[in-house]
């Protein structure tokens, strides 16, 4: 990745529709229609889409957000493992897919097979699994379609050089997949300029600030962000250190001690409305004032905390407006 505040340049170049591949080559999504069928290598894995999908499921709501800003929401006939609270702008679309599983839970494979699928799109690899939906194989070998994100072919894994560029090449993907190739290009170009406006607007500091990422705890044990992921990216473009960048995997079990020894500037809290635990920002910061560890330092004497909406650490539509609120919560806090 490039220097911390350089203005990032997204990769500009979609799939040859005749290539029936994965090789790159110019710019060609601003066409009006997709050359049906055509073949992706996702994840690993050669996928044809022979239409554009009329009944596509989504195994999560962050999945379902970006079909919906797309303009297909109407063509989901199901959607599952919701989070948070739908953003309102898109609230009224959201309402009306058929929810397919129990609030932060997972479809199951029979339950997704009841929809009559032509496409499954998911952003976890723990959700294409025997347990969950299904074997992205299994689904293939039905005649189902799916697309996986890059970010997460494997489970937690870290990513190289995961960015928004990679981020809005998924939209061109699935632009391409839906039909709806220029609508792709659009989106992509739309929340690069969020980006990139956030970036010029870093103050810059003699020192960068050292930040945590803390998503969640689990049986007390917190969560935080490590590399190979957009967490990792941002701070590296707004100019901070992710104190977790050393990290195995992108979200990283740490613990405390390491927490205290690593002495963050600022907290950045992830705020989920799932109803675990420790889940809100307004909760985490009432257990690090408490903790007779954490309550001694700095960022937590001072107050200085951070609050994104906890699904936009993950790649998603909401991801590119985690910037300006990263930047603005920064220049405020000096």
């Amino acid at each position: 990745m490039g220097t911390a505040l350089a203005m990032f340049a997204v990769a500009g170049c979609a799939d040859n529709p005749t290539s029936g591949s994965d090789g790159k080559a110019p710019a060609t999504a601003t066409s009006a229609t997709t050359a049906y069928p055509f073949t992706l290598k996702n994840c690993g894995t050669d996928v044809t889409y022979k239409a554009a999908p009329k009944k596509a499921v989504t195994l999560n709501q962050t999945a379902a957000e970006i079909l919906i800003h797309l303009g297909v929401g109407d063509r989901i006939a199901g959607t599952g493992y919701e989070i948070e609270k739908t953003p309102p702008a898109i609230a009224a679309q959201y309402e009306k897919i058929p929810v397919l599983s129990a609030p932060g839970a997972e479809i199951k494979h029979e339950k997704l097979l009841e929809a009559q699928p032509d496409f499954v799109y998911g952003s976890f690899a723990s959700m294409f699994t025997k347990e969950q939906s299904g074997e992205r194989k299994q689904l293939h070998d039905l005649g189902v379609p799916t697309y996986l994100t890059e970010f997460d072919c494997t489970y937690h894994e870290s990513v190289a050089d995961a960015d928004f560029g990679m981020l809005f090449e998924e939209y061109r993907r699935l632009g391409r997949i839906m039909g709806v190739p220029e609508a792709g290009e659009k989106l992509a170009t739309e929340q690069k300029a969020v980006v990139d406006k956030a970036v010029g607007a870093v103050e810059k500091r003699d020192k960068p600030l050292k930040v945590m990422w803390f998503y969640s705890t689990y049986e007390g044990t917190p969560w935080a962000a490590g590399p190979g992921g957009l967490p990792q990216h941002i701070s590296e473009l707004v100019g901070v250190e992710n104190i977790f960048a050393d990290a195995k995997t992108k979200w990283a079990e740490v613990s405390w001690d390491e927490v205290a020894a690593r002495n963050p500037d600022v907290i950045i809290l992830a705020d989920l409305t799932r109803g675990e635990p420790n889940d809100t920002a307004q909760e985490k910061t009432a257990l690090l004032k408490k903790d007779p560890l954490t309550s001694k330092l700095a960022a937590v004497k001072g107050d200085r905390f951070i609050t994104i909406p906890g699904s936009h650490m993950d790649p998603g539509y909401g991801s590119a407006s985690a910037v300006p609120v990263l930047v603005d919560g920064l220049n405020k806090l000096g």
